[in-house]
């Protein structure tokens, strides 16, 4: 196994280790995934990671449900630092309407990596969001949504912000999706990360 490819697994493991961790609330082994100046970007919060842990803590008391899985991934290790792109789905459970419903979006986790003293941590995480649904858990359930309200928001991630903005949160309405500009630009940081220039938060 070359070099590249053991660094490689590393990383693997702290995308893993992110998705269990965070879901099981299992904070202290959470935080070994960051280093400690390491940021959080999601559709309702931006910001270090351990405010995201206070943030998630606080959500889980008012009952909201949301969880990750995770599918192949792709990692670009240059010296010591590293671009991951992983495919993922992120669940959210909650009343829409009145109805309990399911959102699903499906996207990639986009992550810089540094190897810092012999230890890969997480830098900077944003997430892609690529295309959404919602549906009742209830099969026979009739959920009617704000239609205007609804086409507001961004596309990759229109059925999550809708069910966000409902229980309170505020959306970030620029997050990089599929295609676009936000994303090529969110590229071109990666590629300036593994040349080593300072990141662009």
């Amino acid at each position: 196994m070359t070099h590249d490819m053991t660094q490689q697994l590393r990383i693997r493991q702290l995308v893993e280790n992110w998705a269990i961790w965070r879901d099981a609330g299992l904070w202290d082994k959470f935080r070994t995934v960051w280093h400690d100046d390491g940021v959080m970007m999601a559709t309702w919060f931006q910001g270090p990671f351990e405010e995201f842990i206070k943030v998630t803590i606080e959500g889980w008391n008012k009952g909201v449900s949301i969880l990750h899985f995770l599918g192949g991934s792709s990692i670009e290790v240059q010296g010591k630092r590293a671009i991951s792109q992983t495919k993922m789905t992120i669940s959210q459970r909650g009343l829409v309407e009145g109805v309990l419903c399911d959102v699903v979006c499906t996207g990639r986790f986009y992550d810089f990596f540094e190897e810092r003293d012999g230890q890969w941590g997480l830098v900077h995480r944003q997430p892609i969001y690529e295309k959404d649904r919602i549906d009742p858990v209830d099969p026979s359930a009739v959920l009617k949504l704000d239609a205007q309200a609804l086409s507001k928001f961004p596309e990759g991630y229109r059925h999550l912000a809708y069910i966000q903005t409902r229980i309170g949160y505020t959306v970030k309405m620029d997050m990089p999706m599929l295609k676009g500009e936000v994303v090529q630009d969110l590229y071109r940081r990666g590629d300036n990360w593994l040349k080593g220039l300072p990141l662009e938060r």
